[in-house]
């Protein structure tokens, strides 16, 4: 009640209204702006998994049909096994280096959202 009172006197009372509509329409507007991120990272992630299990079906089909490349000059077993042995030595290398190419990662995701907060 004192409030109001020494609010309508100095004739702030519309000043505060002003400012809590402001405060609130801020507040508004950034939970858009977070749906529509969400919604464009989700999008952008639904995309890139599509890619990925496509590019997956690739690489299955091809070493399939490498497999049965190298088995007309080696035999059939002997074809997949070294096509299964390529993956299992890209394997070793990767795991070897993970934490070179997770930092190497990482180091590119950071730039990437530096350059974001520039835009």
């Amino acid at each position: 009640m004192l409030k109001d009172t020494i609010l309508k006197f100095l004739k702030l009372d519309g000043l505060v209204n002003n400012l809590n509509d402001y405060v609130e329409t801020r507040i508004e507007l950034l939970k858009y702006e977070i749906k529509e991120d969400v919604a464009r990272a989700i999008a952008k992630a639904s995309i890139f998994l599509v890619l990925m299990l496509l590019a997956g079906l690739v690489v299955v089909f091809l070493s399939v049909a490498a497999a049965l490349l190298l088995g007309t000059y080696v035999g059939t077993s002997a074809g997949f096994a070294i096509i299964s042995g390529f993956y299992l030595l890209l394997i070793l290398i990767i795991s070897l280096s993970r934490d070179r190419l997770s930092n190497a990662i990482e180091e590119d995701i950071k730039k990437h959202f530096k350059k974001k907060e520039e835009v």
